[in-house]
């Protein structure tokens, strides 16, 4: 399920717009992870260089984010809901919000100031929630490549203990070298025993070459 979502701008954390579920009671418990929300925000602008797709781990629920043309997309789901499908909710609602508002970004001075762009991504959550529409994109969603270089993280270790964003990007990166390296090595291997066998016959045959040209003389 689709919590709620909020966008900021990265370089300063202010937020530009937020939707968040209709339901009142729901809304109002939400109010804690609308702060931590904000303090990521916040951090993210204090990063030079933050990863552009990330999930954070907050108790029951997940954050995940998109940053995309100095903008911060963010939505909190529940953690059975499909990661893929979260962020393709996100690119959804960051293609629509830079044609209607990407001449204006760096003029807004004032935090929710396109707040009425709450009534599309009311209609985007409630489209995704759908369950025919949900499985319709997962189908698609199964063709595309899996999620690149998303960590997921407790919230916590980012925002209190002052982790930088930067160095989950670069364990990203560390472990997608460590697996090309791998797989090279496996490649080398699977070649260098192909060699061997090939070489065996040859001296096999060479062998047996030899001895039918003395045995025949």
């Amino acid at each position: 399920m689709v919590l709620f979502t909020m966008i900021a701008r990265v370089a300063d954390g202010l937020p530009l717009a937020a939707s968040v579920q209709d339901d009142e009671q729901s809304g109002q418990g939400l109010q804690e992870y609308q702060t931590q929300a904000k303090k990521l925000f916040r951090k993210l602008s204090q990063d030079p260089n933050p990863p552009a797709r990330c999930s954070l781990e907050t108790g029951n629920y997940l954050f995940h984010y998109l940053i995309e043309r100095t903008v911060c997309y963010l939505v909190l789901c529940e953690q059975a809901f499909s990661k893929r499908l979260a962020f393709t909710y996100l690119e959804d609602i960051q293609n629509e919000f830079m044609s209607q508002y990407s001449t204006k970004l760096d003029t807004v001075s004032r935090p929710y100031y396109f707040i009425e762009f709450d009534t599309y991504m009311q209609k985007a959550r409630k489209s995704y929630m759908d369950s025919r529409a949900r499985r319709n994109l997962s189908n698609i969603n199964n063709e595309l490549q899996d999620v690149q270089r998303i960590m997921v993280q407790n919230i916590d270790d980012v925002i209190t203990r002052g982790e930088q964003l930067s160095v989950l990007d670069s364990k990203a990166s560390y472990l997608s070298t460590q697996s090309q390296k791998y797989k090279k090595d496996a490649h080398y291997l699977n070649l260098r025993s192909s060699y061997v066998k090939v070489a065996a016959i040859i001296i096999i045959v060479v062998v047996f070459l030899l001895f039918l040209r003395y045995w025949i003389l």
